[in-house]
């Protein structure tokens, strides 16, 4: 990303840290970070992982929360730099619905009525 866009983005983040929305100081870094690491994983097929701890960035172990935060970032940001992060952003959901698999009992889960990518199978969930 550029490096206005990066500017961007620490402002974004800076401005929203202490609300609602889920972004602090260097999330978006984090959440990118965690969502190509999940998809560099070897496999045809991934599944998700539930956090195993309540820290805000060991929350991004679940790529659906790291996606739930770009997905602030993009509302927060000024167009530019939201039109960038969103063609970034594009090409690892493109990644991430071909190598996950919709999990047909996601209505199950507390967020089944989020975004598309809270319903994709999770670890040691049943798999057709």
């Amino acid at each position: 990303m550029c490096e206005r866009t990066c500017a961007d983005i620490q402002r974004t983040e800076r401005e929203h840290g202490d609300s609602w929305a889920g972004l602090w100081e260097g999330a978006v870094e984090a959440a990118l970070k965690h969502y190509r690491a999940f998809l560099r994983q070897p496999g045809r097929y991934l599944d998700l992982y539930f956090p195993a701890s309540p820290h805000p960035e060991s929350s991004l172990v679940d790529v659906a929360n790291a996606r739930d935060i770009l997905q602030e970032a993009l509302r927060s940001l000024p167009q530019p730099p939201r039109a960038e992060l969103g063609r970034l952003v594009a090409c690892l959901d493109a990644e991430l619905r071909r190598r996950t698999l919709p999990d047909p009992h996601a209505y199950r889960r507390p967020r089944w009525h989020g975004e598309w990518w809270h319903r994709r199978l999770y670890d040691g969930e049943f798999r057709w």
